[in-house]
């Protein structure tokens, strides 16, 4: 059975029929074109084709797209203007936060919303005081971005990207 969806892509408005067990991930790839989001395992466990829908961090490879009508979707890169780096894909660059890339898309997207987590005073699992406001420390970055896999194991500099990018060097 197939549907007709709309859907905002890296602010461009798409309307597209797909099947209804069409994941998000694969009508973004496949029917868009939008190759920014990466299908890594396509079972949620890497973190590869993380997304901002609707403003907070999501994997696209685990949602249907029929689900997502009318969606806004931020991808990597969708994050700034044409031309022009996010603070976060800066300090990626800056703090050398990555090596063969195809996880940095969504490390850079989970990333951005930890930025937005932590400024919203959000704890994790990491954070020793819950009502405290979170600090950017290394324990504190590592559990946020634990469900993006790194096969390369850069996690040494993509923690201190994220500090960077939240304004703690």
């Amino acid at each position: 059975m197939d549907a007709e969806i709309s859907l905002r892509v890296d602010g461009q408005a798409h309307r597209l029929t797909v099947d209804t067990r069409t994941t998000l991930l694969d009508a973004m790839r496949e029917r868009l074109g939008v190759t920014s989001p990466k299908k890594g395992c396509d079972h949620g466990q890497c973190g590869a084709c993380t997304v901002l829908l609707d403003g907070e961090r999501q994997l696209p490879c685990l949602a249907l797209a029929v689900a997502h009508d009318g969606a806004e979707i931020t991808t990597a890169d969708g994050l700034a203007p044409p031309g022009e780096l996010h603070p976060v894909q800066q300090a990626f660059l800056d703090q050398d936060a990555f090596q063969c890339g195809y996880c940095t898309p969504g490390q850079v997207c989970s990333a951005v919303a930890v930025l937005d987590e932590v400024a919203r005073g959000w704890p994790s699992h990491a954070s020793t005081d819950l009502t405290a406001d979170p600090e950017l420390d290394h324990d504190e970055v590592s559990e946020r971005m634990s469900g993006n896999l790194c096969r390369c194991a850069a996690y040494v500099n993509i923690v201190p990207a994220v500090q960077q990018a939240g304004g703690r060097s």
